[in-house]
């Protein structure tokens, strides 16, 4: 059993008999308190959808949820239904917009290493690796000259994602993008 120091984003939990997937966190110090971090958790039901927010001591034990993690890759969308096909067994798995809203941002057909994350045999979520390969399709003309640890400018990717690419990159250009922090993490190998 983690304490609630130890959960990350995306993680299944079990709280109340329920399960929840962990979407959010806020860590704070509270001032004068002797004692550890306070950490403020987003979580969703994984049955009904439905909002919790709870606040857990940094010492908290939290119960980790039973889930099972299936490699896919992203097939089609339709409407507000994003469906993934099961690496395996071409399983589809038929997730809601809303469930995977920040993660969507961040997947085309060529994304590899997707996990759909299932429980009680229902798709929930899907799990993203640390670095994505996506290509620029919007930004200021590159500079000539411009080192790697120039200023940064904004840049449109092929998803419709949004974030900072030093000068030197391009349109046309294929960058790897780190998923957590949502920042270049350098340019994709050809």
């Amino acid at each position: 059993m983690p304490k609630a120091s130890e959960i990350k984003k995306n993680v299944a939990i079990s709280y109340d008999n329920k399960t929840y997937i962990v979407r959010d966190i806020e860590r704070s110090v509270p001032q004068g308190r002797a004692g550890g971090s306070l950490y403020r958790m987003r979580m969703y039901d994984v049955v009904t959808g439905r909002k919790l927010d709870e606040t857990f001591k940094d010492s908290d034990m939290i119960d980790l949820a039973d889930l099972v993690r299936r490699q896919s890759m992203f097939s089609y969308s339709d409407g507000d239904e994003y469906v993934f096909m099961d690496n395996e067994d071409y399983t589809p798995y038929s997730l809601n917009k809303s469930a995977i809203e920040e993660e969507i941002l961040f997947v085309n057909e060529d994304t590899v290493g997707i996990q759909v994350v299932l429980v009680n045999d229902a798709p929930v979520a899907i799990e993203l690796p640390t670095n994505v390969e996506l290509e620029v399709v919007e930004t200021d003309p590159s500079i000539k000259g411009a080192s790697a640890t120039s200023r940064n400018k904004p840049a449109k990717l092929s998803t419709g994602a949004v974030i900072q690419v030093p000068e030197h990159i391009s349109t046309g250009d294929r960058i790897k993008v780190n998923v957590e922090e949502r920042k270049f993490a350098g340019r994709a190998e050809k």
